[in-house]
């Protein structure tokens, strides 16, 4: 049986893989593939993966921690999008705060299951905002110097740097990204493109459907600082109801005002408290529609992503943050936020599920190679 491309999408928080998985499946798709597609998070309840399935495409979830320290989970999840009709390509988006896919996934995939799975060049999405202050070594990067560590880290390892969202550049930022990606890793093939648009995606399917990844070392990594990094974000999943609170009358919602409320709400709120939003994802879903709203750090605009366009009388909510913030702090937030917004739509709320804590030590399945 002919080897299943296996296709992994890195990039730090906010970078937009999701957007890039459902691109890629499309054209996957269209030229007559069958394609699976594989999230990952620190917790369970994603936003990525409920919003993965709304738009058809078949989605597995590895939950609890990053693929390396998962990698067990990873390989029967892909196993079990095999099992109704075999996918010509699985597409992998490891947690945004991962790194290290080379020694602790990529590396034991090909020497335990290279029969399987034929893998392509690692790709790793470059978020402007981080690129610009990082790569710049401007002084006010957003959060510490060992988060920071991980983000470079991840584009040491690229096989293939994707410097996504140029639709929101001019011609001289993305130029001036271009430069300094190649100035300061010379060997990567760096693309400019944008996976909302399409634009330069031609280019990104290219590098992913052809070829395989070529056998290199593994970069050094000092474990103690990437654990820190992690460490230093607040991370919390929840859901939440919320619907009308007079059922004899037709009062209702819209549901896509809800949800950029929500997220428009925790950016001011974090704002005013002076905590760096990583990324900030709402899906809400009633009578089989959905919508999402996000932000993608400080700075940036809340933006609905998805729209349902509908209006209802009951919602449920998919509340997944990332945030520079001690978990009890931002647990406290979320709920203030979720009581706050309700009320201003005259609707009652309920929270449950939820999940939030600081992202444990990463403890890979397979240990990292010994040189």
């Amino acid at each position: 049986m002919k080897p299943i491309r296996f296709v992994l999408v890195g990039g730090f928080l906010g970078a937009g893989k999701t957007t890039t998985m459902a691109r890629l499946a499309r054209t996957f798709i269209e030229s007559g593939k069958n394609v699976g597609l594989v999230t990952n998070d620190q917790a369970f309840d994603l936003v990525d993966t409920q919003s993965l399935r709304n738009q058809g495409f078949r989605v597995g979830e590895v939950a609890g921690a990053c693929f390396c320290c998962k990698f067990n989970d990873l390989i029967a999840t892909a196993r079990r999008l095999s099992e109704d009709e075999s996918p010509d390509v699985i597409i992998a988006e490891p947690v945004g705060s991962c790194t290290d896919l080379v020694a602790t996934v990529i590396e034991p995939l090909r020497q335990l299951h290279g029969a399987e799975y034929e893998i392509a060049p690692l790709v790793v999405l470059l978020k402007p905002e981080h690129g610009r202050k990082i790569l710049g070594e401007e002084s006010d990067v957003g959060f510490s110097q060992k988060a920071a560590y991980i983000f470079l880290k991840q584009i040491e390892e690229a096989d293939v740097v994707v410097i996504n969202k140029v639709d929101k550049l001019s011609d001289d930022e993305r130029d001036e990204l271009v430069c300094l990606v190649s100035e300061r890793y010379p060997e990567k093939i760096v693309v400019a493109a944008s996976a909302r648009t399409g634009e330069g995606f031609t280019e990104v399917f290219q590098h992913v459907s052809r070829g395989e990844r070529s056998v290199r070392e593994w970069m050094e990594l000092d474990y103690d600082v990437y654990a820190d990094g992690e460490a230093e974000l607040g991370w919390l999943n929840c859901r939440v109801r919320m619907g009308c609170t007079d059922a004899s009358t037709p009062s209702r919602f819209l549901l896509d005002d809800l949800v950029f409320d929500v997220v428009e709400s925790t950016d001011a709120r974090l704002r005013a408290a002076d905590n760096e939003p990583v990324h900030v994802k709402v899906l809400g879903s009633s009578k089989g529609r959905v919508a999402v709203a996000n932000l993608v750090g400080a700075g940036a605009e809340p933006e609905l992503s998805v729209a349902s366009a509908i209006d209802t009388d009951e919602a449920e909510l998919i509340v997944n943050a990332r945030v520079t913030a001690d978990p009890e702090s931002l647990s406290a937030l979320v709920a203030s936020i979720m009581a706050e917004v309700a009320g201003r739509h005259g609707l009652w709320h309920e929270v449950s599920d939820v999940q939030c804590f600081r992202p444990a030590r990463p403890e890979p399945t397979h240990a990292r190679p010994i040189h």
